[in-house]
């Protein structure tokens, strides 16, 4: 059995697209998936399951549809690769200042010219690193205040960030599944 993190996008976001973490777990375990957790409200699901991340997307965002009837993205990695993404992280934590923050940005598919060059004409005092699905974000300010942060739209909802908090205690709670 694989231990997969799933990110859904969008959820719980602006008393938007409104979903109750026990009623997801729920959904996720009449599809089939075992020892199902969720963490935080903004749609972070760890699970076990035998079959493969290509089989299983489709029936993750098939699940909330039917239980929710909202349309989503979701964002799988095994718990292997999301060791990989963490360790990945070219900033360190240990260097920033009051207000920066890390973010981590996992896709569904690789980031289109249009987008990259976006986010290119929006770096400013903040910076970014792509690193095959996933973009890192060095952001030296509020988020609020940044042009790049403002870009990461133009990514359309084959995207979905988490801060590098979140990263790693998903990473934790996935090694002690």
């Amino acid at each position: 059995m694989t231990i997969y993190i799933a990110l859904i996008r969008g959820i719980n976001v602006g008393g938007n697209n409104k979903v109750p973490m026990a009623e997801l777990k729920k959904a996720y375990e009449a599809i089939g998936l075992n020892r199902v957790q969720t963490y935080i409200q903004s749609g972070n699901v760890l699970f076990e399951s035998e079959e493969s991340a290509n089989m299983l997307r489709p029936k993750l965002e098939q699940a909330i549809e039917e239980t929710f009837g909202i349309n989503v993205t979701v964002a799988l990695r095994s718990a292997e690769q999301w060791e990989r993404i963490v360790a990945n992280c070219p900033y360190g934590r240990e260097a920033l200042l009051e207000g920066a923050s890390i973010q981590v940005t996992v896709l569904t598919e690789p980031p289109s010219p249009k987008a990259i060059a976006a986010l290119e004409a929006s770096k400013d005092v903040d910076e970014y690193h792509i690193h095959g699905l996933e973009i890192y974000f060095l952001f030296r300010r509020s988020m609020l205040d940044s042009k790049l942060a403002k870009s990461l739209t133009k990514l359309g909802n084959t995207a979905t960030s988490r801060n590098m908090n979140t990263m790693n205690k998903l990473a934790e709670l996935a090694k002690k599944m």
